[in-house]
């Protein structure tokens, strides 16, 4: 199989970003590279809340340093390269490369996630949702955009990281983001 340069992986926590949402959203008939966002409509949101388990799953300031430090150490574990990783109240952002498929490395960064929040004592049925969106980027300007997203497309940055000397040095894995500058940018 021939692998792309990197992923960029993202996945939400449960119950936050629902069916008809006005940032957009997928289904199994809307999830093809290049297809559109199910439209907003708020029918389709209420139906998707009625559908819920449990409450919807917010990550606070620890929540979220728990689960950069657990994907973190699951890349330096499976020898997977993080570019740039930003933890969200709701989303979570990953730009790495690995010579795996994105599902499986969302599915275990997913499970070792969940682990680390159980372990510290955080208590909910599910945190995240089923899937998430696993985008191939082959070339160097797809991930440059990529890095570049995740470092200036998310709001305020948190902080910045490093994962043993994979990014700039001196840096500290708190607060949420991972910000690799080894492309210069």
């Amino acid at each position: 199989m021939n692998y792309p340069l990197a992923y960029f992986i993202t996945f939400t926590t449960y119950g936050t970003w629902l069916h008809g949402d006005i940032r957009g959203s997928v289904d199994r008939s809307h999830n093809k590279y290049g297809d559109g966002f199910l439209p907003e409509k708020e029918s389709f949101e209420q139906q998707d809340c009625k559908l819920l388990k449990s409450t919807a799953v917010f990550l606070d300031e620890k929540d979220r340093d728990i689960v950069l430090n657990a994907v973190l150490s699951q890349c330096d574990f499976r020898g997977w390269f993080a570019y740039a990783v930003h933890i969200r109240s709701n989303h979570v952002h990953i730009v790495l490369s690995a010579l795996e498929k994105p599902e499986k490395i969302m599915t275990t960064l997913k499970a070792y996630s969940t682990r680390a929040l159980r372990a510290s004592g955080v208590k909910k049925a599910r945190f995240w949702t089923t899937h998430g969106s696993t985008k191939y980027l082959w070339t160097k300007e797809k991930l440059e955009a990529a890095i570049k997203y995740v470092r200036d497309g998310q709001g305020i940055m948190m902080a910045y990281g490093h994962s043993k000397n994979k990014t700039e040095p001196g840096a500290k894995a708190t607060g949420g983001i991972l910000l690799a500058l080894s492309l210069g940018l």
